[in-house]
């Protein structure tokens, strides 16, 4: 991109103002282009922090086409779910223009405004020719029934979708989902399953406080309902980057869903390998999936099942769960996937690390 560093100083002195810019933008954007309001929920909140995150990690990449060129065709596969077009492009570019000269007011000078505009022409094309090549293999979304709905504890709900058409992904990656009660608003969720013949997607989720599709998914949805589900992503938590080795599983509530598309993976397809599941739980009735993680190891005696409950699994100001797990044998050249809230992710992962286990085999997903 052209004069990169001017881009990272402009955007870091835009930024300055805060909240106001994001605002700005949407009400710029929603103005010059009322069609594209309903592509957005009704609050805006939390798509004011994507567009700043999203804007403020173009920019870092800036001079890093191996990093930025991926995120930005993700990027434009996941924006088909909007059902956007190349019109919309243009009004978020005029709209970006417009935001940066208000905010930098004499700052913004021919040569910066020639930068932007180059570059946001670069990032739109690459985002429109990945959602144009998508387009020829994947469908903008995914319709899928629920066929079952099981309450597992007053918060955690187990559903069973059967997608309408079949959709290739592997066993720890994730999905965007859309309910019927919260049009436009998608949030991501991991399979407990690897893909199945039957076209069933199982997805464990938490009815997380204050949070608006968790709870809807959790109280509201009911069998005969039908969600959209975005094109499957991510390989963080696959096990390609395991190569074949014996396995650390160390899951925190539903956390376990994608730890348990691992082993059903591993069941269905190898190859086999140990591999030794960590549940954490505060009480026993947090070990909501208990019954079928018996019945998996009965059947497969590589796996290994150990509840953490209690004081072994942490209090809640101390979530990492590495020590227990360290203490429960020597797991030299083991991979470790580990999956959770982000505080017990990144408290286990900390502990780990200073235990000695390399970068190379410990495998999470961030914050980024």
């Amino acid at each position: 991109m052209s004069d990169s560093q001017a881009l990272r100083d402009s955007f870091a002195l835009a930024g300055k103002s805060g909240d106001e810019v994001p605002r700005y933008f949407y009400s710029y954007l929603f103005l010059i282009a009322p069609e594209v309001r309903s592509m957005f929920p009704v609050s805006m909140g939390t798509q004011r922090d994507r567009l700043v995150a999203a804007l403020g990690r173009i920019v870092a990449e800036a001079d890093d086409p191996d990093r930025l060129v991926p995120y930005l065709q993700q990027l434009g596969r996941d924006h088909r779910r909007f059902q956007v077009v190349v019109q919309h492009y243009e009004a978020v570019g005029q709209a970006l223009l417009a935001t940066l000269a208000y905010f930098l007011g004499e700052a913004w000078t021919p040569e910066l405004q020639r930068g932007w505009t180059e570059a946001y022409a670069l990032v739109a094309r690459t985002m429109i020719q990945a959602a144009e090549s998508d387009s020829v293999t994947n469908p903008a979304w995914w319709n899928a029934e629920v066929v079952r709905h099981e309450q597992r504890g007053f918060d955690i709900a187990v559903l069973t979708l059967r997608l309408d058409q079949p959709m290739t992904y592997v066993a720890g990656q994730s999905v965007m989902l859309e309910a019927p009660m919260l049009p436009s608003t998608w949030r991501s969720f991991t399979p407990a399953n690897a893909a199945r013949a039957d076209r069933t997607v199982e997805l464990h989720v938490r009815a997380i406080d204050g949070g608006l599709v968790s709870p809807a998914l959790v109280y509201g949805l009911r069998q005969g309902d039908t969600v959209r589900l975005g094109a499957p992503v991510g390989n963080r938590l696959t096990l390609r980057s395991s190569g074949g080795r014996d396995l650390v599983l160390i899951a925190g509530g539903t956390g376990l869903a994608p730890l348990r598309g691992l082993i059903e993976e591993i069941a269905w397809h190898g190859p086999q390998r140990r591999v030794d599941l960590f549940v954490g739980a505060r009480d026993t009735h947090a070990l909501y999936d208990m019954p079928v993680l018996r019945q998996l190891a009965q059947a497969h005696p590589w796996l290994r099942i150990t509840p953490l409950v209690g004081a072994d699994a942490g209090t809640f100001d101390n979530r990492s769960l590495a020590g227990p797990v360290l203490r429960a044998a020597d797991w030299s050249g083991r991979s470790f996937y580990v999956c959770g809230s982000p505080a017990m992710v990144s408290a286990t992962v900390r502990d780990l690390a200073r235990a000695g286990i390399p970068d190379d085999l410990l495998h999470f997903e961030d914050a980024r």
